[in-house]
Formats: C-alpha cells, sequence, structure tokens
C-alpha cells in the first residue's frame, strides 16, 4: 500500500481506496498524455492536496515530470487566480468546473487585464464540463478546456480530451493508451445485464450504458480498506463497473450522463441530470445550473433546476 483515499461517491459512507506504488506509473504516463506536461513547464494544479487529484496530480505528476509547480493556499478569487496565471506565466492549468464557471459569470473582461499569454493548455476535471465553458475558454483564453474523467478508484485519468486530438466540446473525451473502456447494458433495474457469466456490452452508437474498464492498469484501486466484499462487488465478469452512465458516440467519444443513482426516472424515461443542466447554460444569461429529481405521484419523479444567472 502506498496510498489510501477516502471516497463516498456522491453518497454513503466514505470508504478507503488502497492504491499501491506502482500507481506512479501511471501518475507519470497521464501527465504525458493528458494534461501534456512537458519540461519547463510552469503548472497549477488547483486542488485542495488532501483530494485524490489534489494528491496525484497536485503533487505526485508534477514531481516525476520535474515540472515547476504553483501551490495556493488561498480560496478562489478572481482577480487573484487570474493575478497568478499572469505573474507565474503558468503554461499549463488543472482545475475543477465550477471554478470555471465561478470564473465565467464574472465576465471575460476580469480576464482581460492580465497576461495570460503563457497559458498553452487548460484542463479540468472532478464533475462534469459544460460545451459553454469549453468554448468560454477559447474566448477568453485563446485555448479550450479539456475534460477529463477518472475516479478516485482509478487512481489517475482514464478517458480525456488530449492535445493532439479535436475537442468534442461536452465530451470526456477518448480513453488513453492501454485503458480498455466499453459500455456496459443495464436491466430494467438497473443492475449489470448479464450473459455467460459477462457483462453485456452496448455495442449501438449513442446507447446509454455504464462506464466498464478492463483491470490490469497500474493505478487501479486494490482494495476497499477493511472492506473486502465490498471492493468485490464493484467488479463484475472481468469488468469494473464505474457506476457512472455514458454515451459513447461514433468517433469514439464518451458522454457523461449521470452518476447510476443520480439519473431521473420521469414517466418511463431516463434523464441525464448534466445534459439539461446544459441546456440550461446555453441562455446567454445562465451562469450555472443544477438539476435534480423531485418525486411525483403520477410521473414517479419530475426535473427541478435551480439557475444560478450571470453577473448584470
Amino acid at each position: 500500500m502506498a496510498l489510501l483515499h477516502f471516497t463516498s461517491g456522491t453518497t454513503g459512507t466514505p470508504k478507503g481506496a488502497i492504491h499501491v506504488h506502482d500507481a506512479v506509473t501511471a501518475h507519470d504516463a497521464t501527465g504525458r498524455f493528458a494534461l501534456d506536461l512537458h519540461p519547463g513547464d510552469v503548472y497549477w494544479c488547483t486542488a485542495d492536496p488532501d483530494w485524490v487529484t489534489g494528491t496525484s496530480y497536485g503533487i505526485i505528476a508534477p514531481l516525476v515530470h520535474g515540472v515547476t509547480a504553483i501551490v495556493d493556499e488561498e480560496e478562489l478569487d478572481t482577480d487573484r487566480w487570474y493575478r497568478v496565471l499572469a505573474e507565474q506565466r503558468v503554461t499549463v492549468w488543472y482545475t475543477a468546473p465550477t471554478a470555471l464557471r465561478m470564473l465565467m459569470k464574472a465576465g471575460s473582461d476580469r480576464a482581460a487585464g492580465h497576461d495570460l499569454s503563457a497559458l498553452r493548455f487548460v484542463a479540468s476535471v472532478g464533475e462534469p464540463l459544460n460545451p459553454e465553458v469549453v468554448v468560454w475558454g477559447q474566448e477568453t483564453f485563446g485555448q479550450p478546456v479539456h475534460d477529463n474523467w477518472w475516479q478516485t478508484e482509478t487512481g489517475g485519468i482514464m478517458i480525456a480530451n488530449c492535445a493532439a486530438t479535436p475537442i468534442h466540446p461536452g465530451s470526456m473525451g477518448r480513453p488513453l493508451p492501454g485503458v480498455e473502456a466499453a459500455l456496459g447494458a443495464r436491466d430494467q433495474q438497473g443492475a449489470p445485464l448479464m450473459r455467460g457469466g459477462e457483462v453485456v456490452l452496448v455495442t449501438e452508437m449513442d446507447a446509454l450504458g455504464e462506464l466498464a474498464l478492463r483491470p490490469g492498469w497500474p493505478s487501479m484501486f486494490r482494495g476497499y480498506l477493511g472492506e473486502e466484499e465490498r471492493y468485490r462487488r464493484t467488479f463484475v465478469g472481468v469488468e469494473y463497473l464505474s457506476g457512472d452512465l455514458a454515451r459513447r458516440d461514433s468517433d469514439g467519444y464518451y458522454w457523461f450522463v449521470g452518476r447510476g443513482d443520480d439519473v431521473i426516472k420521469s414517466s418511463e424515461h431516463l434523464i441525464g441530470p448534466f445534459e439539461m443542466e446544459s441546456s440550461l447554460m446555453e441562455h446567454e444569461a445562465v451562469a450555472e445550473a443544477g438539476v435534480i429529481g423531485i418525486p411525483d405521484p403520477v410521473d414517479g419523479e419530475v426535473v427541478k433546476a435551480f439557475v444560478a444567472l450571470k453577473t448584470g
């Protein structure tokens, strides 16, 4: 055991995900493939070091790549963040969608007074990234925001929009080299659909399925501390089931729909909160949106949305 990261997912009691020393090989490879780290870079990961992102990509990845890393103890402040980016000549910036949406809410003119010309790669993780934020990044920084996907359990980035490939705004990207990803079918009760002891895989384009990974990558968690049975339940057949629902397009890009326990079931329809939030954010006045399902005696659940407006 090298690292112990506690995670609760979206709900539940925190569980300790065990990672081994070989995880560093994944932090090295994904720092290169997904974050485009090069010698001489000035790199800023804004995640707190006690989060898995802050440990894996705020400490380990920049150390093994030998890049200069920025550490800032302050909470998000729009002008301060732009000042750090400008004064430290940050070249690679890894942050969270919520932070980017807060900066977007403050307006692009707040960035205009700072020299951000050193910035050449912006990436984001921690929650789904709305397409509007990707476009805003291009307009504000001259760089689109590259979304990627991973979990505490995966220990490192698994799916990403890389520097060398086109971005599909709103997509998590494509599996990194060496990562085998697929979509597992679910039955009406939401359980994995099985055939011959294996998970039935979704092959149709844009069909909904549970994101599954073939075990074997170096940073895969090796257990939940003291909860062996719980660990075994995350593997079905030969697949690790992530609990995240997604779609895959004809170009092999994966699109996040929602956590399996967050999808809204209304009148026999499965509604992804993230898709609805992104639709709301297409309105020019909307900075952030949060969508939930609330009980309904007829439809089972109906959609309720919370909207935050841009300044002005």
